[in-house]
């Protein structure tokens, strides 16, 4: 694959901006409540926006195309989840953490449990942003080895060195800014070439839907009852339980509603964020189709050596005119960073609320924050290292389900104990997430094939959450008995 001069400028240019851009906002950060929080005056629709591109990684932008053009859209079902999820947001989620003083998402829990199943969750969402971090690095420069024909490790060195910079320099704020900008980049760069690409189908969009009828190209899954395969109700399960995990006690999506002016500009950008995802995906689902059809009827001996996540980026290159591509690529780069910033900026908030304020609660704002400087900087160092590491890892996006699995399948399950039920205790609430994790784990690592492993963290939350509520159960019925 060759790029062309513009489009390698284009690129530049807009990666060059970006981080400039967000450096900018150094000035802006007088306080830690500024730094974690921008002082809780953004506009709804830029937070919308910001949320929009938290969701959307560059892993999305190829791997969407890449399951369609392979299958079909049974993974859209994923993506129909998510209104449901948004609108719990706007109407529960986001009044509860606006009510509460803290910036993170784990004091509540340590407000209903104690400080271990604070701990816990703030230490197993580090463990998973360092490691998502890492992921999207990696995954991001294959594909701009491939277009660019840059080596991977000097890819993930300058990503890691860039969105470092930014997000250490600017804050909450210029994530979020820089974000919405790169999200309207993202959607922009999808419509224009899911446009370009139906219309360079041979008969054109009646084409496109005649091939893909033929060859099941928009089957959303068998409905039947099954639990061991991805049924469209196994995906949709999933996407349920993960959504609300995302809404409901990620820090990455709570920090955002506490940015918003007002209670009701941060309701509106739950719901938009949210809601924009899902014709976005479909943008996505769209051009993978396309993608098939399209090399159907214009055979292509390259294209049939390569991997389905490897043809979008062949397509970018050698199929669209001259600054389109540039544009494509910078959209795939723009979700990729607005991943590793959010991740980097939220870890951070994390370290101090959760740890170091924790021990110290009377910090200056000078103390806190160099810590949100210092944790930055390191985390994206880290995150950096672990891209790089991910080069000897034979199959990484398996051993991101894996991980995150582990690390985060109890979260959710506690956090619907404590906030759905006042009754459960810590005890109970600390035996639920051993057994829950422990499930997890168990399902994760064994090779076990009765479920698929969509249904782990189902199960792994299921169980927290029921066992919770059944040994509280137990014991106040056996209490009262006593008192008797």
């Amino acid at each position: 694959m060759q790029i062309q001069t513009l489009d390698l400028i284009i690129f530049l240019a807009f990666t060059l901006g970006t981080t400039l851009f967000g450096s900018s906002f150094v000035r802006k950060n007088k306080n830690v409540s500024d730094y974690t929080e921008a002082g809780g005056n953004l506009p709804g629709f830029i937070v919308g926006m910001s949320i929009f591109a938290t969701y959307v990684s560059s892993i999305s932008f190829l791997a969407l195309p890449g399951s369609a053009y392979k299958s079909d859209w049974n993974a859209f079902v994923f993506s129909l989840s998510i209104p449901l999820a948004s609108v719990l947001a706007a109407y529960y989620f986001v009044p509860f953490y606006r009510s509460i003083q803290s910036v993170s998402a784990y004091s509540f829990l340590e407000e209903r449990f104690g400080y271990w199943a604070r701990a816990y969750a703030a230490g197993c969402y580090l463990l998973t942003q360092v490691t998502r971090i890492g992921s999207v690095l990696y995954l991001l420069a294959l594909p701009l080895h491939s277009i660019l024909g840059w080596d991977i490790a000097v890819i993930v060195i300058l990503t890691g060195i860039c969105v470092t910079f930014y997000s250490v320099l600017g804050g909450i704020k210029a994530v979020i800014w820089t974000d919405a900008i790169q999200g309207i980049i993202l959607i922009a760069g999808a419509l224009t070439c899911a446009i370009l690409l139906l219309f360079s189908i041979p008969g054109g969009i009646p084409q496109f839907i005649e091939t893909g009828s033929a060859y099941n190209k928009f089957s959303l899954g068998d409905f039947g009852p099954g639990v061991d395969t991805s049924t469209f109700w196994v995906v949709l399960l999933y996407g349920i339980f993960i959504n609300l995990q995302n809404y409901g006690i990620d820090q990455n999506y709570v920090q955002r509603y506490k940015t918003a002016r007002s209670d009701k500009s941060a309701r509106f950008s739950a719901l938009f964020g949210g809601l924009l995802y899902l014709p976005v995906s479909l943008l996505f689902f769209i051009i993978g189709t396309a993608l098939f059809v399209y090399y159907k009827a214009l055979p292509d001996a390259i294209v049939d050596t390569l991997k389905p996540d490897q043809v979008f980026p062949y397509f970018i290159v050698n199929g669209l005119p001259a600054g389109v591509t540039g544009l494509l690529i910078a959209a795939i780069f723009a979700a990729g960073m607005s991943t590793v910033s959010t991740s980097v900026n939220s870890a951070s908030t994390v370290i101090l609320t959760d740890f170091v304020k924790r021990k110290n609660k009377h910090l200056s704002e000078k103390y806190g924050m160099n810590v949100l400087y210092g944790t930055s900087l390191v985390l994206g160092l880290l995150g950096t290292g672990v891209g790089l590491a991910m080069m000897s890892v034979a199959n990484v996006l398996d051993a991101w389900w894996k991980l995150t699995g582990i690390f985060s399948g109890g979260m959710l399950g506690l956090f619907l104990l404590g906030y759905m039920s006042r009754r459960v205790k810590r005890g109970a609430a600390l035996i639920g997430a051993v057994c829950g994790v422990s499930l997890i784990g168990w399902m994760t690592l064994s090779g076990q094939t009765v479920f698929h492993h969509y249904m782990i963290t189902v199960l792994g939350t299921l169980t927290i959450f029921c066992l919770g509520l059944l040994i509280s159960f137990a014991v106040g019925l056996v209490a009262s008995r006593f008192r008797r």
